[in-house]
């Protein structure tokens, strides 16, 4: 796993061993930082389920002001910050260990530009993710969510929490879905 592109380009980055995370291939972090490259650029961003922290490292590399990680896992949490050290990204970066609903309750007052959720597949967090995103005013404005997710994951509950689909990208085992709130075009 590397990071792709930007001022820390071709850097390797750790993982963790083991199957406990499942990171995003560079195939499929290439396509999506390729969708997203012209928000990228001075934008605080948000990696929900963090894994080894390699898409908001990829953010930052790729010009996003500051980085945020959320991990429960400890391991994860050391390789993260290992990742951030060794690309010399840590002065733009915070990383809080914990679960994801009480980490998404202590950013109240924080807001993100890009907000991107790789919860584990069919755990079902999607809708809880979305609720504490609202209800903690986290995204910004013109700011948009991005959820990773296998392809059977229902998202048929978006419009009742106020979001829009505003783009779906399907992969062969995965699909990156892009949501804003409504009215927010």
């Amino acid at each position: 796993m590397r990071v792709i592109a930007g001022s820390k380009r071709r850097l390797n980055l750790k993982t963790i061993k083991g199957l406990e995370t499942r990171p995003t291939t560079d195939r499929i972090k290439e396509t999506l930082f390729n969708m997203i490259s012209d928000d990228i650029y001075d934008a605080n961003f948000l990696d929900l389920f963090a894994g080894s922290g390699q898409m908001g490292i990829e953010a930052l590399s790729r010009g996003a002001r500051f980085a945020w990680f959320i991990e429960n896992n400890r391991e994860a949490v050391k390789v993260i910050n290992e990742n951030l050290n060794f690309t010399d990204l840590q002065d733009q970066s915070k990383v809080i260990q914990g679960d994801f609903k009480s980490s998404l309750n202590s950013l109240k007052g924080e807001t993100f530009h890009i907000i991107f959720a790789d919860p584990p597949y069919k755990a079902g967090y999607e809708r809880e993710i979305l609720t504490l995103i609202s209800n903690n005013h986290l995204l910004a404005e013109d700011g948009y969510i991005i959820i990773e997710a296998d392809l059977k994951t229902d998202f048929n509950f978006i419009s009742e929490l106020g979001y829009d689909i505003i783009k779906e990208k399907l992969y062969k085992t995965n699909k990156h879905i892009f949501l804003r709130v409504k009215g927010n075009e």
